[in-house]
């Protein structure tokens, strides 16, 4: 796989890093793995989130952006207006979520993903992301899939392709 990197005709190899699996009993810990993922992005990821209807997407980036002091009562799933905006003391993070988009269309184009990217400091949290389809990504990736739902345990796998190695 080749993806294009922020800086116009560059491309790169991706080279995913060994998937991390985590086992998350409880709604609250996948909101903990979400913050622990939220405290160590430094600006410029994309996270990149699939699971069914209800297996804590939106849980999760509530505690990515309580890593980053963002109230979390005010994150929501942006289903219906497809993209929310969260302003954080250190960057801004673009909520965007596919569920509406159909499928045949083209979901990069229909949220605006290639403006929203061209702010190299903001981070971007995809849910419903493989509705995405021959999109070029940034260089940094988290890819995020979520097993299970509601109360029972979750499985959620996490890899990340970049140069510096995902801490969670």
């Amino acid at each position: 796989m080749v993806f294009a990197s922020r800086h116009k005709n560059r491309k790169m190899k991706a080279e995913f890093s060994k998937t991390e699996t985590y086992i998350c009993e409880t709604p609250e810990e996948t909101f903990d793995l979400g913050e622990k993922i939220g405290e160590s992005l430094r600006g410029g990821e994309m996270i990149l989130l699939s699971g069914g209807l209800g297996a804590g997407k939106t849980l999760l980036t509530k505690g990515v952006l309580y890593a980053l002091e963002y109230d979390v009562d005010e994150v929501r799933s942006p289903s219906f207006t497809l993209v929310n905006l969260y302003k954080t003391e250190k960057f801004d993070v673009y909520h965007i979520d596919l569920w509406r988009i159909d499928e045949n269309s083209d979901a990069a184009f229909a949220v605006g993903l290639n403006e929203i990217i061209e702010d190299e400091t903001a981070v971007v949290i995809i849910e419903w992301a493989e509705r995405l389809k021959n999109f070029s990504f940034p260089e940094d990736v988290y890819n995020v899939e979520i097993k299970g739902d509601g109360d029972d345990a979750r499985q959620i796998n996490i890899s990340r392709k970049d140069a510096k190695k995902m801490k969670v």
